[in-house]
């Protein structure tokens, strides 16, 4: 059992997201950074989609009841056990009884924690994701605070054995401040003019205040449709590019809806949605670059073989 002491800004329990239920109107919800989340439980020996914690915007302090394994990743926290600093990306052995804490440190939005076994929340639609807009998943459909109870899994390997692991430097992704993430041309770009592509794909948009879990609204140069015939709503994916009246984009993220009548100018790349999801609304800002689906399928295949095959053993830990 882990007991939560403190729980600033957004605090939920996420796992690999609720698929098959998309044509009923439900979001997959998930994680805001896939590799991080990934990365994370890998660290501690679960199966990459183990629910665990996502938190961002604030600090987190917890206490286990026992002795656990746990591994944080992501970008914008410091991490300590009891006295002790210790290095994100890694995992480490935490006694029963002890503090563990998450501070908000410099650029980055989102960080997971993980624990060995796994995060144990009732599955609603057989996913333990919290979805905040439909109040269902998770712990009771909502934000973590101080005094919840959480149970955790049993660990199927020798908790030791999990303990002291990294993920080397040059296997996770080039996080910044300002990204330039690349995209491939969506269903309705030829709604807009070429100039207007072409300042899409020049100019920077800073991620807006108003960004959500659901979707990343970007302030920039505004893009206006030359074809104004009226668009039925259809399918939307992650990373989805919609440009509604008022010419700012809006990228879907990790609750996007199922379903909108936007045109949408282009589709953020799998394996560079992390890089978009890190940068801290109000403050960061973004660049897009076109690129083709073979080299879309080739950079994230390559991301996912880094983390594969990047675990290392951290001799500092040991």
């Amino acid at each position: 059992m882990v007991e939560v002491l403190e729980a600033g800004g957004l605090v939920t329990v996420q796992d690999g997201g609720r698929s098959g239920w998309r044509s009923f109107g439900v979001p997959a919800s998930g994680p805001m950074d896939l590799f991080a989340f990934r990365a994370a439980n890998i660290l501690v020996g679960n199966p990459p989609d183990t629910a665990a914690l996502e938190f961002g915007g604030g600090d987190l302090v917890l206490r286990p009841a026992y002795d656990c394994v746990i591994a944080v990743a992501g970008v914008g926290y410091n991490l300590s056990v009891a006295i002790w600093d210790i290095s994100p990306w890694s995992s480490c052995f935490v006694r029963g009884g002890s503090t563990i804490s998450l501070r908000r440190s410099g650029f980055g939005m989102w960080s997971y924690l993980t624990l060995a076994g796994g995060i144990e929340v009732p599955p609603v639609l057989r996913s333990r994701s919290t979805y905040l807009r439909g109040h269902f998943g998770g712990l009771d459909g909502r934000l973590l605070q101080a005094g919840d109870v959480l149970r955790s899994g049993r660990a199927k390997t020798p908790l030791m054995e999990m303990a002291a692991r990294t993920l080397a430097h040059d296997a996770r992704p080039a996080y910044t401040e300002s990204p330039t993430v690349e995209v491939i041309a969506g269903p309705q770009a030829e709604y807009f003019a070429p100039d207007c592509m072409e300042s899409f794909l020049s100019n920077p948009y800073k991620v807006s205040p108003s960004s959500d879990r659901m979707g990343y609204r970007l302030e920039g140069s505004r893009l206006t449709q030359h074809n104004r015939a009226e668009l039925t709503s259809e399918g939307l994916t992650a990373g989805a590019i919609q440009v509604p009246a008022d010419g700012q984009p809006i990228v879907m993220m990790a609750d996007f809806a199922t379903a909108g009548g936007y045109p949408k100018i282009a589709t953020v790349i799998s394996a560079d949605l992390p890089l978009l999801a890190q940068c801290t609304p109000g403050k960061d800002e973004v660049r897009f670059k076109q690129t083709t689906i073979e080299a879309a399928q080739a950079k994230y295949r390559q991301m996912m073989h880094k983390l594969n095959t990047g675990i290392v053993i951290d001799e500092n830990e040991n």
